[in-house]
């Protein structure tokens, strides 16, 4: 066990090596490395280097309107044009059934009209390597003809519009000159939008909320457009003007998707901004015969359902090219034209949850987490040095090698660092030395149980080995969960522990190990520096432990408080879920829904002005209040019931708060629709329900069913609690505090298993104690590595609800609150759990003379 070979130690060191080496990169600018070095680097996250996240949905809706028009005057042309012409009335789409109907004023001609409808159709995949037609297409004896889009139809058509978006949007950014920006399909029908470092999103929002669909069309000249509707194959169009109205034939002579460029530019003549266009040689055509075959008749320039101008055609155009005219600023006329080169969507994109973060608050953010994390690992690394001596002080070097590699994984992953990726390694720092004090523990009983320095070493990691498995292996659970239900910077959070995780068991295992060997191959002691001695040197002092949380050979009764324990645990995890029932949880924006908005005046913030000017809107009632020092002001308002309004109604809190506080500077926005909060709220309870679920599964799997059914109890109360935490002191509900339970889940689960673990070991062991003291002596045993573990955790977490900033502070105190928790229900809950369903089935009754003897194990020495 503690041989190493020298290829193996080579590898371990090789390891180290690399870890370093790509670690390298994130501490010097790219371009002070040559070029043909692998220069992979740890991207900030939106929060951290400022920037916006846009959520960005389909209109599908959209998408089956404009399918059933099309078959409606696709219907028409055929019929109108089919010889001998085919009669029919009241030909209409109903969107509600997804199809289009008519009927036919002669009964006869129903298949020729069911030929020309099932003409209109397309052909899409059907799975399976099958293909079909996009209609099902039916007719009866009464001449009744019905054009039904089908759902395989209609998901393709959906399908294939969301990726036509993603690279429309991808071309309308990159126009912009914005840099590493992200877009990415999510879920069926949303688009994922990130752009670091834009201070103002509002331009792009405007860009990406276009359509941007041009369209040429003939108008109608004997269409009366004060008339309520118009006639058949014609459309009412609002101009440019106010008042304007135009009856433009649906027909599409020319399609925008045929232009090939499109330039703002200034008019010669009149020096007002244009936008200057030409077609490819498809468009070309189309449109000199159009124009040659028009002339002396008005044609429509049609962009989003808008007539941007109708010009009537002078002479045929045959060269391709043309011009846009109307009221353009420099600004708007560049708008326009990137807007038609990158193409027109082929449905309407709607924002439906924004997070926009000013640099400003991204600096403040970086230094908050890196005094978070220098902070903490000074305490952890003092902690552990005192407190297991030079046994601790190798630790702390795994730790240090943990964390680089840590970063190494993140390097090679090109992850993106966010604020709760911060947290995760801060809490790494803490997890990470659990499985060093459970082998430092463990080297500990058996140096006093009398073995020799490397009998005790290799005994230490060999029987630390499988609880040191099992307790990581509840905490990759519960961030398994939380990686696949959680959203956005929460996936950072749970990619960066469970990294954090698997390393640590590494780290600790191997190259620990490693260190001790060396040592021990140096020193050639004839005892470890595990028991504190009085009468030695300073520095043999220094390399042994200076104190103990808890004394050795201690022989508490816990479980004659077993009783009381159980019972004050649920009334208290009673009252938590009546306070989330009543007052109930403060749910943040993550999972109410809602519009955020952190602002910074130039002087002091007058909030009843500020108040005034977001009411005046009737935008719902408006909360203000200062949020850190006196210029600093949040603002929360309920999202409207069209999320499509989302954005109009940030614009215009916008707007009216800086023409009541000139100066006045944006630093955050937060808007989330309200159907995609209940789709952050569900997924919330699913990753903690499902946490819950297998780690009971693992723990029934490796114990007695006693001890699951203990540890899901334990976690359920303990959630509870932390719950009651949060009402109690109004911490926001939302999608950060759940990771923050969820770590919480997993350290209680951990704590569980090491007791748990002990106890089976003892059940083994001593066949004849009463189960009562058996379980007394595990806790007794194992309360060292518990309060330990949970020092570590509480000494990297405070400093993050102390210095992570307002951003972390919720999640760190329930961090805080739950490790207190979570160590006292492993004593005064999970261990009468067991106690009293194992009683029967984990130990036999005993007799009365069977409690001497064997059965009490010998008392070790402090």
């Amino acid at each position: 066990m503690m041989y190493f070979s020298r290829w193996k130690t080579a590898g371990i060191l090789a390891v180290c090596l690399f870890g370093i080496l790509v670690c390298l990169p994130n501490l010097l600018p790219r371009s002070a490395f040559p070029s043909w070095f692998p220069t992979r680097q740890v991207n900030l996250g939106l929060d951290l280097r400022g920037g916006s996240y846009l959520l960005l949905e389909v209109d599908t809706s959209a998408l089956l309107r404009e399918r059933l028009e099309n078959i409606v005057e696709g219907a028409r042309r055929g019929m109108t044009q089919a010889n001998p012409r085919i009669g029919y009335t009241n030909l209409r789409a109903e969107a509600a059934e997804r199809r289009v109907s008519f009927r036919l004023t002669n009964a006869a001609q129903r298949d020729a009209a069911l030929r020309v409808v099932r003409d209109l159709g397309l052909e899409v995949s059907l799975g399976a390597g099958q293909t079909g037609t996009d209609l099902d297409v039916q007719g009866n004896a009464d001449g009744l003809i019905t054009a039904t889009v089908t759902e395989p139809g209609l998901r393709a058509r959906a399908s294939n519009a969301v990726e036509q978006s993603i690279e429309i949007v991808r071309r309308r950014i990159d126009e912009t000159g914005v840099a590493d920006a992200l877009i990415a399909r999510q879920g069926a029908n949303r688009i994922l939008v990130q752009l670091p470092g834009l201070e103002d999103p509002n331009r792009i929002k405007q860009l990406l909320g276009r359509t941007a669909r041009m369209t040429f069309h003939l108008l109608d000249d004997t269409a009366n457009v004060t008339a309520p509707t118009p006639p058949p194959g014609v459309m009412f169009l609002n101009g440019e003007q106010e008042g304007q109205r135009y009856a433009v034939r649906r027909r599409v002579e020319v399609d925008g998707a045929n232009l090939s460029d499109a330039r703002a530019g200034q008019d010669g003549r009149t020096n007002e901004w244009v936008v200057n266009f030409s077609f490819d040689s498809v468009g070309t055509r189309r449109f000199a015969d159009v124009t040659r075959q028009n002339t002396g008749r008005p044609f429509a320039i049609v962009l989003d359902d808008k007539v941007i101008t109708a010009p009537v055609i002078r002479e045929p155009i045959t060269g391709g090219r043309g011009q846009i005219s109307g009221s353009f600023n420099a600004r708007s006329a560049n708008d326009l034209a990137v807007l038609l080169r990158a193409g027109a969507l082929p449905a309407p994109l709607t924002v439906i949850e924004e997070r926009t973060v000013g640099p400003e608050l991204g600096a403040d953010a970086i230094r908050a987490g890196i005094i978070s994390l220098a902070v903490g690992t000074v305490f952890v690394f003092l902690y552990m040095g005192l407190a297991y001596g030079l046994f601790g002080w190798f630790a702390n070097i795994a730790l240090l090698i943990n964390i680089i590699l840590v970063m190494s994984s993140l390097s090679l992953l090109e992850a993106t660092l966010t604020l709760p990726g911060i947290a995760g390694m801060v809490l790494t720092l803490g997890t990470a030395l659990d499985a060093n004090i459970l082998i430092n523990e463990r080297i500990r009983e058996e140096v006093q149980n009398g073995r020799s320095p490397l009998n005790a070493m290799e005994a230490g990691y060999a029987r630390a080995s499988g609880t040191i498995l099992d307790s990581n292996l509840t905490n990759l659970i519960a961030m398994g969960c939380l990686y696949a239900f959680g959203s956005g910077p929460v996936k950072g959070f749970a990619v960066t522990v469970a990294i954090g995780t698997i390393i640590q068991m590494w780290t600790a295992t191997v190259l620990t190990r490693l260190l001790m060997m060396w040592w021990y191959r140096a020193t050639r002691p004839k005892e470890l520096p595990v028991l504190h001695r009085p009468g030695l040197s300073i520095l043999q002092l220094l390399a042994r432990p200076l104190f103990r949380i808890f004394p050795d050979g201690t022989r508490i009764r816990f479980m004659k408080g077993a009783r009381a324990g159980l019972i004050i645990s649920a009334i208290l995890s009673s009252a938590s879920l009546a306070g989330a029932l009543y007052p109930g949880l403060e749910k943040g924006i993550d999972f109410k829904g809602g519009i955020v908005m952190e602002v910074r005046t130039e002087g002091p913030a007058d909030l009843g002005q500020l108040r005034n000017a977001a009411s005046a809107l009737n935008l719902g009632d408006v909360g203000v209040q200062q949020f850190g020092d006196a210029s600093t002001v949040m603002l929360r308002m309920p999202a409207p019931e069209d999320e499509a309004r989302v954005q109009q109604v940030v614009n215009q809190v916008r707007t009216a708060l800086e023409a009541a506080s000139p100066g006045l500077r944006i630093m955050r926005v937060e808007a989330v629709g309200n159907r995609v909060s209940d789709e952050l709220f569900i997924g919330g309870m699913i990753a903690l329900g499902l946490s819950l679920l297998a780690m009971l599964l693992y723990i029934w799997f490796r114990f007695e069913w006693q001890f699951a059914i203990a540890a899901i109890a334990t976690l359920v109360l303990d959630t509870t609690k932390t719950i009651g935490f949060m009402v109690l002191f109004q911490v926001e509900f939302n999608l950060t505090t759940i990771a923050a339970i969820l770590t919480v889940i997993g350290f209680s689960a951990n704590d569980k298993v090491v007791v748990f673990d002990r106890m089976r070991e003892n059940l083994r062991k001593f066949k004849q104690m009463p189960l009562e003291e058996l379980v007394d002596l595990s806790i007794n045993e194992t309360m060292n590595r518990s309060l330990g573990t949970s020092m570590t955790l509480l000494l990297s977490a405070l400093p993050l609800a102390l210095f992570g900033g307002d951003a972390l502070a919720g999640f760190a105190w329930v961090m805080v609150f739950g490790i207190v928790v979570s160590a006292s229900s492993s004593v005064f809950i999970a261990a009468p759990i067991v106690l009293y369903s194992g009683r029967n089935r984990l130990r036999r009754p005993e007799r009365a003379d069977a409690k001497a003897g064997a059965s009490t194990p010998p008392a070790t020495p402090a």
